[in-house]
């Protein structure tokens, strides 16, 4: 009795139909997806400046507030609300200054990843990124 000839479906054509599918899609989307790249090199330089910026002045305040602080304590006519106030403003300056180093690196490490296309290096900062968010939130204003 002869073999009865049955048809099926080839690994290799289904797995070549998902790799021309999955290119046309990419072909479509080529704009959209290096805007994205774009834009995220944009907001990682912003960022990187504001960074800068902000370490700079934060400096520049916690070294007044150093010298400012001990003789503002003994002055016994200054309100404890303008006191306390800058004692407020001395932790969030020296928070910024103890965060300078991670999250330079981060900033940097970021921009690499976005130049190079390199996803891991991306992917591993995620934490680090939502740290300093959370530290930045953390100094803001609560009002």
């Amino acid at each position: 009795m002869p073999a009865k000839a049955h048809s099926y479906v080839k690994f290799s054509d289904k797995l070549t139909d998902s790799l021309d599918d999955i290119s046309r899609m990419i072909s479509e989307h080529k704009e959209m997806i290096d805007t994205i790249q774009e834009v995220a090199l944009e907001l990682t330089s912003t960022f990187g400046n504001l960074h800068l910026l902000t370490v700079k002045y934060a400096t520049k305040a916690n070294q007044i507030l150093d010298i400012l602080l001990p003789i503002i304590k003994n002055i016994p006519l200054i309100p404890d609300k303008l006191e306390n106030l800058l004692v407020e403003l001395e932790e969030w300056t020296q928070k910024i200054i103890d965060n300078q180093k991670s999250t330079t690196k981060t900033i940097t490490d970021v921009t690499t990843g976005l130049r190079s296309g390199d996803v891991s290096k991306l992917q591993s900062h995620t934490g680090d990124l939502k740290k300093v968010t959370r530290t930045i939130s953390s100094i803001l204003p609560k009002d």
